[in-house]
């Protein structure tokens, strides 16, 4: 006997396809007072480095005989050549006493900026990102799985920046104490005198180098894009954010 056939066997019905993810959006996130100020302070900042260690190697050590002892790890040491700049003394204080003033113009002109354009609320740290700064140590020392929520900087960003900016005013008043000890008299006195003043302004520039190592590690480790920003303004990555 024959059964009568139904027809053509019909196919199951395929699950819909998932929308695909929406792009990030690109937002303006740097102003080019901002990407200016950035970079030349990070050119400027090299040269002065670079000069002041070249300074440093005219005595390397510091303290005056029978006067107070500082710990520096770094007493008689000799930099490389390739990290001096200035070849001598003469030259190294030139470039550094030339390089000074368009750094603290630079640094000044950020500072305008920022309260002119009232960007300083995304980027000063406050009490009330102590919190949102814990969970971000936690999420960097995996201690915590998922990225906490955060706006254009993270608190613990907002503090890195804040004690950046406090870290430059001190090596500028550090190096005024330096640089004039007798007309500027009361300031170096304020630093403990001039070996002290130098002693601080000597360990500013190390702080500076390692937040510059920290930095760059972490704008490739957790957001690349930031970089491009940096460089044309525009931002697409994890953060769009201003708040």
């Amino acid at each position: 006997m024959t059964v009568p056939s139904n027809g053509p066997a019909k196919s199951a019905p395929r699950p819909p396809v998932p929308p695909a993810p929406a792009a990030p959006p690109v937002v303006k996130r740097h102003h080019w007072v901002v990407r200016l100020t950035h970079w030349a302070t990070f050119l400027l900042l090299l040269g002065m480095i670079a000069s002041g260690l070249q300074i440093y190697g005219a005595y390397a050590r510091f303290g005056d005989r029978g006067g107070p002892s500082y710990l520096n790890p770094f007493d008689d040491l000799a930099f490389p050549k390739w990290s001096r700049l200035g070849g001598w003394l003469a030259g190294a204080l030139n470039w550094h006493f030339t390089l000074m003033w368009p750094f603290m113009a630079t640094g000044a002109l950020y500072l305008c900026y920022l309260v002119a354009s009232g960007e300083w609320r995304s980027l000063l740290f406050r009490p009330r990102d102590i919190r949102g700064a814990i969970e971000m140590q936690k999420y960097y020392l995996r201690l915590r799985k998922d990225h906490p929520p955060q706006g254009k900087h993270n608190p613990l960003q907002k503090l890195a920046y804040t004690f950046i900016l406090l870290l430059g005013m001190l090596s500028v008043l550090t190096g005024f104490a330096i640089y004039k000890p007798t007309q500027f008299s009361w300031l170096t006195t304020l630093f403990g005198g001039f070996q002290a003043a130098r002693y601080w302004h000597f360990w500013a520039v190390w702080i500076f180098v390692g937040f510059l190592i920290v930095h760059v590690m972490l704008v490739f480790v957790v957001d690349p894009a930031s970089l491009r920003a940096m460089l044309s303004g525009w931002y697409r990555g994890r953060f769009p954010s201003h708040d």
